[in-house]
């Protein structure tokens, strides 16, 4: 007889019962608010071995692809071999400072006596707090952080894995998916996620949700636009622009931001509630990384300067002078868990952080538990210490024409020849982007002032690790500030600052987009980006 396995706990398969029975038996949160009928399309659990011993798919189920399965469609069959799941809402660490960052908020929503304003109308009467939500939907995580906008305290900060990974681990898939006959699956996947976690929060802290007036939301153009229920297939094809950037561009509105009221998206705040998605900048490159430009006061560092804000679509600005250039560079997501084998996000039980002792791998988890994977950071480590001990050559090839290398044997986490050629591509990706910037403004890495790292994971990257396996740019070690979830932090920091929130607006209309694939260097830098050797550029 088999198990029932989750993140390595065990439980015996009994014919009949649903995944969503051992959820329950393993104190595994699975969201659901339809009492397990399938009609909420919630319970998204992706079986990662042993689909075929599960019922067939049922008609709630149509707008899931395997390994996917609704937790409360999906039944044992043939208990005659173990079924692994993972659930696809794990709460992750977040990255982020405390402060709201604005020493004086000046926020849009304000109080005149009993009455709670919007710039200078009237939206309600006083109920004893004005609050807001800055929230980052990225292509793996979403983040986001409960404010009081007046005092400009963080009241709570969370973040879980997107949801929408049913339909891609990638913009591109994503925007196909939304194409086909499930169309607004995804849209609805984000949205109940965030709302059962706010819903959550405010029961914990005792909070009215109609004291939360405002909320800004940043993501690369993709994600952002998903979440508003605009048709993102314009972004999949040249030029890859959002149908904001194109009637923008067109002269059809004055800005690539986007309002909508609270009730018309359905979110959990006051219903007349702004929500606002930030600017973006130019294709792929959105309002997630003016986010960032906001965050690390970009337009005031030292010159010239670099901001890489690494995830599964990594986006790179550079800043000479007055001129700043940004791209994006498909990484896709192996960094951050996707596309190797026992890869994972940076939850409880991931692999951070990897080291060596008299010639074997040593490593620390998240919590320090038992590992059940390994995340981007530990993925850096394990590939800078392989290389270092000369088990691994520059083109990802073990030492003996081995398959795979073992990592934590008795949990049988390993690494292999696939894993590393994953990584391999999505670091090259970001050697492009780097490296084409770098050129077009006739730099080297050395000329750097700053370079600013971005993003969760980027958080707990060794600096050292990083650059000798070609990771990030060989720019000395004093320079590189590594600044956390920026994207949120500029999220908060344009909630509190209606100032600054116009000052990005203003700036980002500046910003030149590259397409890296039309540059000369490009196949070239990707290729020379697939060794794990320092960049020279």
């Amino acid at each position: 007889m088999g198990d029932l396995i989750h993140e390595g706990r065990r439980k015996p398969l009994v014919t009949g019962r649903s995944l969503f029975d051992y959820a329950d038996d393993l104190a595994v949160v699975v969201p659901a608010s339809c009492r397990r009928t399938g009609r909420c399309h919630e319970c998204v659990v992706e079986v990662r071995t042993g689909l075929e011993r599960l019922s067939p798919r049922t008609d709630p189920e149509g707008f899931l692809h395997d390994p996917y399965r609704l937790a409360c469609q999906a039944a044992i069959v043939d208990p005659g071999g173990d079924i692994e799941i993972a659930v696809l809402r794990r709460r992750l660490r977040i990255v982020t400072r405390a402060s709201g960052e604005v020493p004086h908020p000046d926020p849009i929503v304000t109080r005149n006596g009993d009455d709670v304003l919007y710039a200078d109308g009237r939206i309600d009467a006083w109920r004893g707090a004005i609050r807001g939500l800055a929230i980052d939907v990225g292509t793996t995580t979403i983040a986001w952080e409960l404010l009081d906008l007046e005092s400009g305290e963080v009241l709570h900060v969370g973040a879980i894995e997107n949801p929408q990974r049913f339909g891609g681990s990638d913009v591109i898939s994503r925007i196909a998916y939304d194409e086909g006959a499930h169309r607004g699956e995804l849209r609805q996947a984000v949205r109940k996620a965030l709302n059962h976690e706010l819903r959550e929060t405010y029961a914990a802290l005792g909070i009215d949700r109609r004291t939360v007036y405002e909320a800004v939301v940043v993501g690369n153009a993709t994600m952002r636009d998903l979440f508003f229920g605009l048709d993102v297939s314009p972004i999949g094809v040249r030029p890859f622009r959002s149908v904001v950037e194109l009637e923008f561009r067109a002269g059809r509105r004055p800005t690539t931001e986007v309002v909508a009221l609270a009730h018309e998206l359905g979110i959990l705040a006051h219903p007349s509630a702004r929500i606002v998605g930030g600017p973006l900048i130019g294709s792929h490159v959105g309002a997630d990384v003016a986010a960032d430009l906001v965050a690390t006061a970009f337009a005031d560092g030292p010159d010239p300067s670099m901001l890489i804000d690494v995830g599964t679509n990594t986006e790179v600005v550079l800043r000479v002078g007055d001129r700043y250039l940004a791209a994006s560079c498909p990484a896709g997501p192996a960094f951050e868990g996707g596309s190797v084998r026992h890869g994972m996000a940076a939850a409880v039980g991931a692999i951070e952080s990897v080291g060596s002792e008299d010639g074997r791998l040593t490593f620390r988890t998240i919590g320090d538990v038992a590992p059940v994977g390994i995340c981007g950071s530990g993925l850096v480590d394990l590939i800078a210490e392989l290389r270092r001990a000369d088990r691994m050559t520059p083109e990802g090839r073990f030492a003996g024409g081995a398959a795979e290398v073992a990592l934590a044997p008795d949990e049988r986490i390993t690494f292999s020849r696939q894993d590393a050629s994953a990584l391999a591509q999505a670091k090259a990706a970001n050697h492009c982007g780097t490296g084409i910037l770098l050129r077009l403004a006739g730099l080297v890495p050395a000329d750097l002032g700053r370079l600013y790292l971005a993003g969760a994971f980027a958080s707990y990257i060794d600096v050292a690790n990083a650059i000798d396996i070609g990771f990030i740019p060989p720019v000395p070690a004093e320079r590189v500030e590594k600044v956390g979830n920026a994207s949120l932090r500029g999220a908060r920091i344009m909630l509190l600052s209606g100032s600054r929130r116009g000052a990005i607006g203003a700036l980002v209309r500046r910003i030149e987009h590259v397409e890296l694939e039309t540059h000369p260097d490009f196949f070239d830098l990707f290729v020379e980006g697939c060794r794990f050797v320092p960049i020279e550029i």
